[in-house]
C-alpha cells in the first residue's frame, strides 16, 4: 500500500539530525521496519530547514 504525505501512520520512528564527521548533515530514521541514514551537503541542509519552516507556516493556517 503506498502512503502519501496526507496518510496517517501508527508507525512510530525515531529522527535524528547532526554532522557527520565527513562534513554532512544526516538526517537519520529508524523504526522496526527501516534504519534509513540520509546525508546532505550543508546547502542541500539548509535548503530542507527553508522546506520545512515553509510547511510549518502552511499547516499553521490550515488549522
Amino acid at each position: 500500500m503506498k502512503k502519501g504525505i496526507n496518510k496517517q501512520s501508527d508507525e512510530v520512528t525515531d529522527l535524528q539530525i547532526g554532522p557527520t564527521n565527513r562534513g554532512m548533515v544526516r538526517i537519520y530514521v529508524t523504526s522496526n521496519n527501516i534504519d534509513l541514514p540520509m546525508d546532505f551537503s550543508p546547502e542541500e541542509a539548509r535548503s530542507i530547514a527553508d522546506e520545512l519552516n515553509a510547511s510549518a507556516l502552511l499547516a499553521e493556517k490550515a488549522v
